[in-house]
């Protein structure tokens, strides 16, 4: 068992995270305005099945080339062990659970898709909005996500102390009450092993860089094979 100061240590690394909305907000327009151009979207056939990795900047792949963004390198992960699906970046720095839920549509509307990876939530809590409504917002974009029969891999997010004890408890707990409430895939920390390592994180300390996003990848992978 992590002891209560890793853990504190790891809270304070996501209440860092929560800073992409701010460093990325014109970015955010532009990717709402023109979402057809995520930042590594392998190219699509429209026959194969579909991995859609849905999120904010984590997912983008914020400060990285295309080919350093974990959705490109789970790609090359399905590719090395035989999985026959595309990854699809539906990435879109600075988003919160609104915004995801306003596109969501589009996103899950993609042919042939068979799996969504959720990863949302952090920029609400960058801008202290209510852990309520961000589990609602999410909560319907996995229902959206069901109803299309798509299998469900929600990735979660932990709130700091200085967020104080109830806000830290209902945001921290909103999202394995979700998992178990829609019976879905669930991985608890998209940044375990990566937060508050600066040999593994961007000049920003925020953003993981290509070392550290192999690590992330490596994070997804685990939760979603049992999906594949």
């Amino acid at each position: 068992m992590r002891s209560l100061k890793h853990i504190l240590l790891i809270c304070v690394a996501a209440a860092a995270v929560l800073t992409i909305g701010c460093t990325t907000s014109k970015q955010s327009t532009a990717n709402r305005a023109a979402f057809n151009r995520p930042l590594a979207t392998p190219q699509t056939t429209g026959n194969k099945p579909k991995v859609i990795c849905f999120g904010d900047s984590l997912t983008a792949g914020f400060g990285l080339s295309e080919k350093e963004s974990y959705p490109y390198l789970l790609q090359q992960k399905l590719i090395a062990d035989g999985y026959d699906y595309e990854v699809v970046n539906a990435g879109a720095s600075g988003d919160t659970s609104t915004g995801g839920l306003e596109r969501a549509d589009w996103v899950l509307g993609q042919d042939n898709a068979k799996i969504v990876i959720i990863e949302l939530g952090a920029n609400d809590m960058l801008r202290g909005l209510s852990p309520a409504k961000m589990k609602q917002n999410i909560d319907k974009i996995i229902t959206k996500s069901q109803a299309k029969g798509f299998k469900v891999l929600l990735c979660g997010m932990l709130a700091p102390p200085t967020m104080g004890a109830q806000y830290q408890r209902d945001f921290s707990e909103a999202f394995p009450d979700l998992a178990n409430e829609h019976k879905v895939a669930y991985l608890p920390f998209l940044l375990d092993n990566i937060a508050l390592n600066k040999d593994l994180n961007q000049a920003d300390g925020i953003h993981p860089n290509a070392a550290g996003e192999k690590i992330m990848t490596d994070n997804v992978y685990k939760a979603l094979k049992p999906l594949l």
